[in-house]
């Protein structure tokens, strides 16, 4: 079968790799001129690495290994912690956080991806896309994984569904060494302002995040003349490294949160979509790199079956983390964390995780 992917991000380039794998012919397009490698890391979680792996992507010189998840007081005192290896020992893979410039390197290696090849138009019943330029490419199959402004979903449903979550992040990695930089502990500090996240990514990085307000009534932060003198008002006095970080900060990258209703269907005739461009969720519950992975690995394996069925399938399950991620809970959990025992916290995320994972619900 041949299949045309539009979008070389996780989504398309994981699920490339899977038809090829399957003995299908196919072509990805990108409209950036080169790999994309913005968007700061991306943590995976156990059913995630294990699609990874049966894809014969080979994470084990790549970012962190992550043993504990905590939850911090903004004096610097652990709240609450979840034991990630608890886990790693029922599903028998490891959670991972790595660079996602560092991901898409790995998954695009032996993919054939056309660059700076825009979907300038699309029919989804003749699975085609005519290309910036006038190339037109058809397919068996065409698969949208082009992301929350995706050409082939607005080709089939129109408009783009995202709304505001009235919440932000700006990002970046810290190089200078930190006491969280080499161990294997995500962190997160909830605090009156908004959040600030940890994680190390390997190779010497640490992803560190803000978490803030904006939207109607607030500062439009994406607009903001000194965004770093802002968080380091906010932030400064949160427990170290945090004012390190603050100090050190030039440019950090700012991402608003979107979130939609997730539709049951969302495709027409042969073609479909995959990753955000059908179902951009915030990033509280760090999912939408792995829900991505799981529609490329489901898809990959009923390509040539009913793709309406792929659809409602997906969309019953990744409606879980989407309403979840949307009340952007985490950003305001210092009170729950207070209560909540590391062995109950360990069960909870261990049982959430095969929640929220086709592949885990059906590997178990």
């Amino acid at each position: 079968m041949r299949v045309i992917v539009i979008g070389a991000g996780v989504a398309g380039l994981a699920l490339a790799r899977g038809l090829i794998g399957g003995g299908h012919e196919v072509e990805v397009y990108e409209e950036a001129p080169e790999p994309r490698t913005a968007g700061g890391s991306v943590s995976l979680w156990p059913g995630s690495t294990a699609i990874l792996r049966g894809l014969g992507v080979d994470l084990s010189g790549a970012g962190r290994r992550l043993e504990t998840l905590e939850s911090w007081s903004t004096r610097g005192r652990v709240l609450s912690a979840a034991d990630l290896t608890d886990a790693e020992r029922a599903y028998g893979h490891p959670t991972v956080h790595v660079a996602r410039g560092e991901l898409v390197g790995l998954l695009a290696e032996g993919v054939p991806v056309t660059y700076g090849a825009a979907a300038e138009g699309v029919d989804p019943g003749r699975a085609l896309a005519r290309l910036a330029g006038g190339r037109t490419v058809r397919g068996d199959v065409l698969v949208g994984a082009d992301g929350r402004r995706s050409a082939v979903r607005h080709a089939m449903l129109g408009g783009d569904p995202a709304r505001l979550s009235g919440w932000a992040t700006w990002q970046g990695f810290a190089t200078e060494p930190t006491a969280l930089t080499g161990a294997g502990r995500a962190v997160m500090i909830p605090g009156r302002h908004g959040m600030c996240g940890l994680i190390p990514a390997g190779g010497g990085r640490l992803l560190w995040w803000f978490d803030v307000r904006t939207g109607p009534g607030r500062p439009l932060w994406g607009d903001d003349p000194d965004p770093v003198g802002r968080l380091r008002r906010l932030f400064g006095g949160f427990p170290d490294p945090v004012p390190r970080i603050l100090a050190t900060m030039t440019e950090p990258e700012f991402f608003p949160h979107h979130t939609w209703r997730i539709p049951d269907v969302w495709g027409h005739g042969p073609t479909t979509l995959a990753g955000d461009s059908a179902h951009t969720m915030p990033p509280a519950m760090a999912q939408g790199a792995n829900q991505a992975l799981e529609d490329a690995w489901l898809l990959a394996g009923s390509i040539t079956g009913d793709l309406r069925a792929y659809e409602r399938a997906r969309a019953r399950l990744v409606r879980r983390s989407a309403v979840l991620a949307g009340t952007e809970f985490t950003n305001r959990h210092e009170i729950l964390a207070r209560l909540i025992p590391r062995r109950l916290a360990t069960s909870v995320y261990t049982r959430w995780l095969r929640w929220a994972s086709g592949y885990l619900l059906t590997a178990s």
